[in-house]
């Protein structure tokens, strides 16, 4: 795999998980907070303290795609991508049950599967990765 196509999967997947990331967050966990409206508004109406699980997932999601976006194509790299797309599918599994309470299954059911499909790809450009996994020393974000 060349370092052109697996800057492109961490660029794809910073993509994905930044606009998920970001309109879940004003979409779904602010109007539920603020307007108490969406799907969201029944939980946090009744439990308003989860909305802070709502709001730090979608808000570190944001910050999390912003660095992939920007990494270098680094064994690395990739590993951890790989690692944060399997954190999430396997939370959205283990906590299937948000999604069908929320009536939002198909969110579910697309946000799960890209995840998987991060998992699979990044995982693939790690294998492909030439040198160690870690570079003392360097820089594991490129400065533009």
């Amino acid at each position: 795999m060349t370092e052109i196509l697996r800057r492109r999967i961490l660029r794809a997947h910073g993509l994905y998980l930044g606009a998920f990331g970001f309109v879940s967050f004003f979409a779904l966990d602010l109007r539920a907070v603020i307007l108490g409206t969406g799907p969201e508004s029944g939980l946090t109406r009744l439990a308003p303290n989860c909305a802070v699980g709502f709001l730090e997932s979608h808000g570190l999601a944001v910050a999390i795609a912003l660095l992939f976006f920007r990494a270098r194509p680094s064994r690395l790299w990739h590993l951890v991508a790989g690692g944060v797309a399997a954190l999430l599918a396997t939370c959205n599994i283990a906590f299937w049950s948000i999604f069908t309470e929320l009536d939002v299954m198909v969110l579910g059911y697309v946000s799960t599967a890209l995840h998987w499909l991060f998992v699979a790809l990044e995982l693939a450009a790690a294998v492909s990765s030439r040198g160690p996994a870690l570079h003392a020393g360097k820089q594991l974000v490129e400065a533009s």
